[in-house]
């Protein structure tokens, strides 16, 4: 998988909100809350061009009951989800568009996280640069490993989620 790591484009709220208004539809009242998450979320900052959806449900085990609709959106399921408690769906044959997260409501420290960070680099924007300039900089070294340029950003991004729950939390 190419990895591409684009300036920020103002099309991409739009993005999330023509999905948002899908993803409503198909699961209403299951649905708690959707949030568009991620550095696609984060104006300004520089990201792999995917929206990043965070679905919160009453419950996870009704996501199976939407896989259809899903299929129908061009959803796939992703197979191993890195988060835990989390189903995730992706968007895109050759190159991933969307991907989606969903978490039940119970799960509180997961939606906390996703929504902390969001939060955090968008009232801090010399932490969203460097951020950007850091995924720009693994990008260009790891143009063809998405692991190396994901394993780049551990160290990052696992101080980063402390620092924004901090700030979060007070």
């Amino acid at each position: 998988m190419n990895v591409i790591v684009t300036a920020y484009d103002p099309h991409w709220p739009e993005l999330y909100e023509q999905e948002a208004k899908e993803i409503r539809h198909i699961f209403g009242d299951e649905l708690v809350n959707i949030h568009h998450i991620g550095s696609t979320a984060v104006p300004g900052i520089s990201a792999k061009p995917i929206i990043d959806i965070l679905l919160i449900v009453k419950d996870i085990r009704s996501v199976n009951n939407f896989e259809l609709w899903f299929r129908a959106l061009g959803y796939k399921k992703m197979e191993e989800c890195s988060i835990p408690q989390c189903l995730c769906f992706y968007k895109g044959d050759d190159e991933i568009t969307h991907q989606i997260y969903v978490l039940e409501q119970r799960n509180q420290n997961g939606i906390l996280c996703h929504l902390a960070v969001r939060d955090f680099l968008r009232c801090h924007p010399l932490d969203a640069y460097a951020y950007g300039m850091l995924k720009t900089q693994l990008a260009y070294q790891y143009s063809q490993d998405i692991q190396g340029y994901r394993k780049g950003k551990e160290i990052f991004i696992k101080e980063l989620i402390d620092r924004a729950l901090q700030w979060y939390r007070s």
